[in-house]
């Protein structure tokens, strides 16, 4: 199970109908204003500073948000990415999820050197380790080990660091073989 804080829905509707009871209107309404300011900008630098300041987003250094990328609106705070990381193109960042019968809130880590790729959408209450690889179009459902490749819908382990580190050993004692 996944990191969350688990709140139930009251009265006869469903999470989501009481939104403006969980988090400010105009939280979410100058969260979004600065979100689209973001997914547009150009500029890495001034995009990081837009998501530390106005959002209070925790962003390392050298950290890459591509175009279009979607950051929670809700709770962008509880988003954490560490250094030199890569967010690819449109990818969704939840912190929080509406359901029929409760709401969840969650932390989203993502550690130092991770590629993301394209089109994945990232579930609240998840850590993606150090060096990590999400392939595109990912449901990340559930953590993902440092040093580890990972894809798929819902998202599955396809190599765990050790299997990376042998197949590399592999290649590059072929390499090594063909050049002598």
């Amino acid at each position: 199970m996944r990191r969350t804080d688990r709140f139930p829905a009251k009265g006869d509707a469903n999470s989501l109908w009481h939104i403006y009871k969980t988090v400010s209107f105009f939280k979410v309404a100058k969260n979004f204003l600065f979100i689209q300011i973001g997914r547009y900008t150009p500029f890495m630098s001034m995009k990081n500073f837009i998501y530390r300041t106005f959002l209070g987003m925790k962003i390392g250094k050298k950290t890459s948000f591509a175009l279009m990328v979607m950051p929670d609106t809700m709770f962008p705070e509880r988003i954490t990415v560490g250094n030199n990381s890569i967010i690819g193109f449109n990818t969704t960042i939840l912190a929080h999820e509406y359901l029929i019968e409760e709401y969840r809130i969650g932390d989203v880590v993502i550690g130092n050197r991770v590629m993301i790729g394209a089109n994945t959408t990232i579930l609240p209450g998840v850590e993606i380790g150090d060096g990590a690889i999400v392939s595109a179009a990912s449901l990340v459902n559930r953590d993902i080990p440092a040093g580890s490749l990972a894809g798929g819908n819902p998202v599955k382990i396809i190599y765990t660091a050790e299997q990376m580190e042998q197949r590399r050993q592999t290649s590059l004692s072929r390499n090594t073989k063909n050049l002598g």
